[in-house]
């Protein structure tokens, strides 16, 4: 994202209150490549993050700045320094300026193609289609369409666990794996067998599979798999498959999709079809966040057998380094759905 090249890293005080009726608490705001991390100042510990894309100016032209994760979200965080609002508000603009302007499709179509798209509609359009919008869908439309698919999600599971302790550690665990581009880590209660990407950076973990899990080593190695996977095949053609051509024509058009579009979307979730990432692509993932391979080598195989390649070019066979998650963090991280 060009506009935000020249404030990645760039950091300022800010004042953070997590619901109406809590009291406001100092906060350090950072700015990552698709995600504002609220920490606490004095532990460095992390205790928020937020979409860049979804970030929602409450008061424009006042001051201080107040920010919210969305246009419903509880959630807001004061900001009155100058740059760290220079930052927000440009980025702000330039995710705006890249969502679908409607009436923009239907201008071409009226425009001497309707024919022609009507014939090939039956036998060319929608898979094109589908490839070409998931492909050009700017990062807010993105977030927004995750956000949707989770919400038919969470029927099934449950909503997204929320405890306190737990939700700092998803957000250490993602910026640990990812400093720059971290994955929203978010735990579920039920229903999801295995670690699931949808649009919008966020990585669902199954509770189950985080509370068996012998160490963050595991998790970790789920997590980077099922993000290689996404990078593999984008989470967000299944998506359009599903809502269909019309919706999709509809969402190019508009920037938005029919609320009702992915009704029944989650039951097809929990059991997405399996995405073969080869062994080098794996070991790539695991070097370049530097965690063993070997614990999730295991974890899918006991003997050993079948993840052997990773197992013996492990390019860290000492263990991660850094760790990936403190002893306290996993521990919160594991407990997450008891607050």
């Amino acid at each position: 994202m060009t506009a935000l090249r020249k404030y990645l890293r760039l950091e300022s005080p800010g004042l953070w209150r997590e619901s109406p009726s809590a009291q406001l608490r100092e906060v350090v705001v950072g700015l990552r490549e698709a995600t504002i991390v609220l920490s606490d100042p004095k532990t460095e510990m992390a205790l928020a993050q937020w979409s860049l894309p979804a970030l929602t100016r409450l008061n424009p032209g006042k001051l201080p700045a107040l920010y919210s994760p969305g246009q419903d979200d509880p959630e807001t965080l004061e900001v009155d320094d100058r740059d760290m609002m220079a930052a927000l508000d440009t980025v702000r603009t330039a995710l705006e300026r890249r969502r679908p302007k409607p009436g923009r499709l239907r201008g071409v179509l009226l425009g001497g193609f309707g024919a022609v798209i009507g014939s090939l509609a039956v036998f060319w359009l929608p898979g094109k289609l589908i490839d070409y919008t998931a492909a050009m869908l700017p990062p807010a439309t993105r977030s927004d369409l995750g956000k949707l698919a989770l919400q038919d999600l969470t029927k099934l599971t449950g909503s997204p666990c929320t405890g306190k302790a737990g939700t700092a550690a998803s957000v250490a665990l993602g910026l640990r794996l990812n400093p720059i581009h971290p994955p929203h880590v978010l735990v579920v209660r039920d229903a999801l067998q295995a670690p699931l990407a949808l649009p919008g950076d966020l990585l669902i973990l199954p509770l189950k599979l985080l509370q068996s899990a012998e160490g963050p080593d595991i998790i970790a190695g789920y997590i980077l798999a099922t993000t290689g996977q996404a990078a593999l095949k984008d989470p967000m053609q299944p998506l359009l498959e599903k809502a269909g051509l019309m919706a999709t024509i509809r969402l190019l058009a508009s920037g938005a999709i029919a609320s009702d579009a992915l009704v029944g979307y989650g039951q097809s979730l929990l059991s997405p079809p399996a995405i073969t990432l080869s062994d080098e692509a794996l070991l790539a993932a695991f070097t370049a966040a530097k965690v063993t391979a070997q614990p999730y080598a295991y974890a899918l195989d006991k003997s050993g057998e079948t993840t052997l390649p990773l197992i013996e070019a492990d390019p860290f066979q000492n263990g991660s380094e850094p760790e990936v998650l403190t002893t306290q963090h996993w521990q919160d991280l594991q407990a997450i759905c008891n607050g």
